[in-house]
């Protein structure tokens, strides 16, 4: 009789394995996306180059052709070469204080964004608590809440512009208060949830230890809805950027991503609006890591394993 050794694939390093697992499915459907891309910016900036080389009388080939449609000055759909080129250059080759510079004007709508996610998360949490007590609120005022998001925000924010420019209110503020609008609504129905989250049985335990109505919302209503409401928050930030970005299309203000994509769009600068598109991308990205990584630290220190 005789044996035969089965020789057992050696597991991968761990770098290696993190890098299939992690970075090799983005990269594929990055990949997917740039070359859709570019096939869609080849066909739509098509008529426009090959027009050109009509009015101008020069002879042209394929490779001419699909030259001209990643190129252009201003094409219908830019390349994504074209993007990151305008992208690095608004940010590299101005101060940081120059109206030409990406960051300052991601300055200007972050403070606003920042303000308004302040302003609408504790307005959320408020209105939430209030509803889980008051019993009336819930029936009262909930229904309303919902109708409020049924606006379309294009409409709401210019006369929120207007009245509260109306009264003396400018800067700042009105666009805040647009974003504080937007972002107040998930807060509020994730805090409802989370506060409502815990069953009976746990209501029951805290009454059979005397607890009191403040006790029961901070040692076991509270740490219920901590999950809830980071939840709602990662959602809450990246709404209240569209809200600033929103709120600064009607003023006519010449500071921030939305004056530059209102800017862009008057002058046919389809590269430059792209950019700042990528730029406000870049910026809810990087509020709502922030956000999570305030959740770690959170939960770390209410002593949860994550």
């Amino acid at each position: 009789m005789t044996s035969s050794a089965v020789t057992l694939p050696r597991p991968l390093p761990r770098s290696r394995q993190w890098l299939i697992d992690r970075v090799a499915p983005v990269l594929v459907v990055v990949g997917a996306l740039l070359v859709i891309w570019y096939v869609a910016a080849m066909l739509m900036n098509a008529t426009m180059v090959r027009d050109s080389f009509e009015r101008e009388e020069t002879p042209y080939g394929i490779a001419d052709l699909i030259a001209g449609t990643l190129s252009g000055e201003r094409p219908v759909l830019p390349a994504p070469h074209q993007i990151v080129a305008s992208f690095v250059d608004s940010v590299v080759n101005y101060p940081p204080d120059s109206p030409r510079s990406l960051i300052y004007h991601s300055a200007v709508t972050l403070s606003a964004t920042l303000l308004g996610f302040l302003l609408g998360s504790l307005f959320g949490i408020v209105l939430a608590v209030l509803i889980i007590h008051l019993r009336t609120l819930e029936k009262s005022l909930l229904p309303w809440i919902i109708c409020s998001q049924m606006v379309p925000i294009l409409a709401v924010a210019p006369i929120v512009i207007v009245v509260l420019g109306s009264i003396g209110i400018r800067g700042l503020l009105p666009k805040s208060i647009i974003s504080a609008y937007l972002c107040f609504f998930p807060v509020a129905i994730g805090m409802v949830k989370g506060l409502t989250s815990p069953d009976p049985m746990q209501h029951d335990l805290m009454r059979t230890w005397s607890a009191t109505r403040t006790e029961t919302f901070w040692k076991l209503r509270w740490p219920s809805a901590v999950p809830f409401l980071f939840a709602s928050l990662k959602v809450a930030i990246t709404i209240s950027l569209i809200g600033a970005i929103v709120g600064e299309l009607p003023t006519g203000v010449q500071a921030g991503i939305g004056a530059r994509l209102l800017a862009g769009s008057y002058y046919g600068q389809t590269v430059q609006m792209w950019a700042a598109l990528l730029a406000a991308s870049l910026l809810a990205s990087n509020l709502v890591w922030l956000v999570s990584l305030t959740e770690r630290r959170v939960a770390r220190i209410m002593g949860v394993r994550t």
